[in-house]
């Protein structure tokens, strides 16, 4: 039995003459899935030794001052200041989302510090830095590095001398 086909169908055709360009093809997007997975693997690691690295830097448990600020990213920027240490990937996107949040809201130009007292948000920031350290899978880090081509802008330049003995 032979079925017609209606004319609106879309019937794919291979042409025996693509058999050298779709080689090409194939090499080019196995090299390009190659440097891929190489590159991903690299980051992967990179996402690995930067979570180990984040969880020997101890919290502190003394408050330097009472920090002014206006937004969540420059308490973060003055915590990183006062204490001479990094916070970690996750809590500087958190910090940059929290600022987002307060746009087109009705206290969006009050300073922050007026809303939220200043040792409660470093306490909050403390709080959070510490699950950021101790709990993140780095894969979860590692992926969402690969997502981000630009997540190196919130991941700290500072290094902390930390303690040989931990």
């Amino acid at each position: 039995m032979k079925r017609s086909h209606p004319s609106n169908e879309l019937v794919d055709v291979i042409s025996s003459d693509d058999s050298s360009s779709s080689d090409e093809e194939m090499e080019v997007s196995t090299e390009n899935d190659s440097k891929q997975l190489t590159s991903a693997g690299a980051l992967m690691r990179r996402a690995e030794m930067y979570q180990e690295y984040m969880k020997h830097i101890p919290i502190p448990t003394r408050r330097g001052s009472v920090v002014p600020y206006t937004s969540w990213m420059g308490l973060g920027k003055s915590i990183k200041q006062l204490y001479g240490q990094p916070l970690h990937y996750l809590t500087n996107i958190q910090l940059k989302q929290w600022d987002q949040l307060r746009i087109g809201s009705e206290d969006e130009y009050r300073p922050l510090d007026a809303i939220i007292h200043p040792c409660k948000a470093e306490a909050t920031i403390w709080l959070i830095e510490e699950v950021h350290r101790n709990t993140s899978s780095h894969h979860y880090v590692a992926n969402l590095w690969l997502s981000d081509p630009m997540h190196h802008a919130f991941v700290d330049s500072i290094f902390p001398q930390l303690d040989s003995t931990s």
